[in-house]
């Protein structure tokens, strides 16, 4: 099965009224803290639960790590269970329009070694375009213990990135900014400009097509031309969550050895020793 669900999907199992499954809202808005608690508050999807991507999803940066770390696996697990999710618990995910957000969730409920887990193919935006059901209701959660069993082979950390460096080849390396971040001409966020030596380039936004849908498996194809779904595939960004959405597009395109930088670029420069390239490659 697609890790994307419909509108009609979903709206069938709200219908149906039987409450095997949880509906996770992580909308969020840089620059606004509020955002995305104000908004679920004013409307969501029925019996949709809030999950703040800053406060649930990311833990506080220290020397090395990235902008955004990943909170500990125990902690996550410790969040999921008081929103009424364990590993059999089906989650359906949305953010306003297959942003980064609705993407971090549903990676990071894999590497925990949660199964079923879904993404919303358009969103919020797109869900309320269409004039499907919202509410304000406050939802009623049965909390439920989320037995950790991680999934190490989707992770990479910088010595996996190092590695990657001297695989002549054997590892695909996949910078997910913008052109302009990945050449070294802008670092709007960061201290130093530039990409991983070797790293392709693939802008995250190009793999969503108008509405916040994702591009069919053909298109995410002839984005990621070169990239050998033998080999295996590690992505990055700035800080580790522009990158989901690409993980998402070459797992839905058929690339199944695909790990995900956490620290990402914010975590490579940290490291005095490693080396940066810039310009196109």
């Amino acid at each position: 099965m697609s890790n994307l669900v419909s509108q009609e999907w979903v709206l069938e199992r709200i219908q149906s009224g039987n409450g095997q499954f949880v509906i996770a809202d992580v909308r969020f808005q840089p620059g606004d803290a509020e955002y995305g608690i104000s908004s679920f508050i004013l409307q969501h999807l029925p019996g949709a639960v809030f999950v703040d991507l800053k406060k649930d999803l990311t833990d506080h940066p220290g020397q090395h790590g990235g902008r955004s770390p990943l909170p500990d696996p125990q902690r996550l697990a410790t969040t999921f269970g008081s929103l009424g999710i364990d590993r059999s618990t089906p989650v359906v995910i949305y953010d306003d329009d297959l942003r980064p957000e609705a993407a971090r969730l549903w990676w990071i409920l894999k590497y925990l070694g949660h199964e079923q887990t879904y993404i919303l193919d358009g969103g919020f935006k797109g869900w309320a375009a269409a004039g499907l059901p919202l509410t304000a209701e406050e939802t009623e959660v049965t909390p439920r213990n989320f037995e950790v069993e991680l999934r190490t082979e989707l992770l990479a950390d910088v010595n996996d990135v190092r590695a990657a460096l001297d695989s002549r080849g054997e590892v695909t390396l996949i910078d997910s900014r913008d052109r302009k971040q990945y050449t070294g001409e802008s670092a709007p966020l960061d201290p130093v400009a530039g990409h991983i030596p070797g790293a392709i380039h693939a802008f995250w936004k190009d793999g969503i097509q108008e509405h916040g849908r994702l591009k069919s498996p053909e298109a995410q194809h002839e984005r990621f031309t070169g990239v050998d779904p033998d080999h295996e595939v590690i992505v990055y960004c700035g800080s580790g969550l522009s990158a989901c959405p690409n993980v998402l597009a070459l797992q839905e395109a058929g690339y199944s050895n695909v790990r995900l930088y956490a620290g990402s670029w914010s975590d490579w420069i940290s490291y005095e020793e490693n080396p940066i390239a810039t310009g196109e490659e």
